[in-house]
């Protein structure tokens, strides 16, 4: 840079890269925009004749980098391709990805028991603008191929499995052949099982969603989401410019912080679902306990189904405290070693009360329908030592 400019012009303005060699580590690319070679190369890139960056809320290279690791992840062991987009949130992940899905007229099938959080966009934001949502017992095929059959304005079928929090499990293959006979494309949040212990893609599922806040990231210091999908040209044309012109994505730091998380996905997966299964059996056993739902359990009703198409039962789980409201209250003011969070998939272990909090505003009749009762108490199982979380449950009864 020429000396004879003056001082704040000089701080102002960045020196060369001095990068000589390859970073071990994914670089964080703090940047709003980037730079062009020519107004020829900025040409070239504004109209696709090259490839590059333009500015930070269409593209980051920080960003890009870890979005292809999901997508990779989500066909690991396939011989398939997929692309990923990364988002603010897990919420502006399903909400672009709905968005790109459907619009004035559609309609949209799902299940009662699903993410709070989902539930309310589904009946706050697209119903005012034209689009219903059908719900309806995700396991019972024979009424969904009925409703399919009578509503040929569904567009999307919209599911968790395991859903939150009763850890229901749905049929991914049946009821991506069902969709795929009456011409509907299906979604999945799949933010429990993450690509380690569930591929919906091998069950023929069109669209996958994760909140990579929770077991993506795991550690509870990044909030973002994404959506991957072996449609190429659907990321790019539909999702890609919903995203940019809603304003919905990523930042290079929450990716960063994913990439980090990710680096030790299979051990946490693998320590989460062991202590989540002791767990379940000692709370299976105890007196003061209704009912436990826990997919690794042969008591759960999804049993099979979820045997069939996870890896492992992962580390959400659930259980009915007897005695209602005042039980479930009672229990969550003795909690001393878990922690009281709205949140899950975090390397230490969260306690959650739906009913007061991550379902709050469900309709009461939709949460009890689904067995999102009162005394329902949410456990997302960490990875400390397991008899330190027992033994915290222990004391919360006693």
């Amino acid at each position: 840079m020429s000396k004879k400019i003056g001082f704040g012009s000089f701080c102002s303005h960045e020196l060369a890269d001095k990068r000589t060699t390859k970073p071990h580590q994914l670089p964080i690319y703090a940047t709003s925009s980037f730079e062009f070679d020519s107004i020829d190369h900025g040409i070239n890139i504004f109209t696709g004749k090259e490839k590059g960056h333009v500015y930070g809320r269409y593209g980051n290279p920080t960003i890009e980098v870890v979005a292809d690791k999901i997508a990779q992840l989500e066909t690991f062991g396939m011989d398939e391709e997929a692309s990923a987009i990364l988002f603010s949130s897990g919420m502006s992940a399903i909400s672009t990805l709905l968005l790109a899905c459907v619009k004035t007229g559609d309609k949209v099938l799902t299940q009662g028991n699903l993410y709070g959080g989902t539930t309310e966009l589904l009946l706050k934001i697209l119903q005012p603008l034209g689009v219903e949502t059908i719900f309806t017992d995700l396991t019972n095929l024979a009424e969904v191929e009925k409703i399919l059959k009578k509503e040929p304005k569904i567009k999307l079928a919209y599911f968790e499995t395991p859903a939150n929090p009763t850890l229901a499990c749905v049929d991914l293959g049946a009821l991506a052949s069902l969709s795929q006979k009456y011409g509907i494309k299906t979604a999945i949040d799949n933010t429990f099982c993450t690509p380690y212990l569930q591929q919906p893609f091998r069950f023929g599922i069109d669209y996958i969603v994760h909140s990579t806040t929770k077991y993506l990231n795991g550690h509870g210091n990044s909030i973002a989401g994404a959506v991957v999908s072996r449609d190429i040209s659907f990321m790019k044309e539909k999702v890609w410019t919903a995203m940019k012109l809603l304003g919905t994505n990523c930042n290079p730091f929450d990716a960063w912080l994913i990439n980090n998380g990710i680096k030790t996905l299979e051990l946490r997966m693998n320590r989460h679902s062991t202590n989540a299964m002791s767990i379940a059996e000692y709370l299976e056993q105890h007196s003061q306990v209704e009912r436990v739902n826990y997919n690794g359990l042969s008591s759960h009703p999804d049993h099979e189904v979820a045997k069939k198409q996870m890896r492992a039962f992962g580390g959400m789980l659930s259980f009915e405290l007897k005695g209602g409201l005042e039980a479930g209250i009672r229990f969550m003011n003795r909690i001393q070693f878990c922690t009281l969070a709205p949140t899950l998939g975090d390397v230490d272990t969260l306690i959650l009360h739906p009913a007061s909090m991550s379902h709050l505003n469900v309709a009461k009749e939709i949460r009890l329908r689904n067995g999102i009762t009162d005394g329902l108490i949410r456990l997302s199982v960490g990875i400390e030592n397991v008899a330190d979380i027992i033994e915290d449950l222990g004391q919360a009864f006693d």
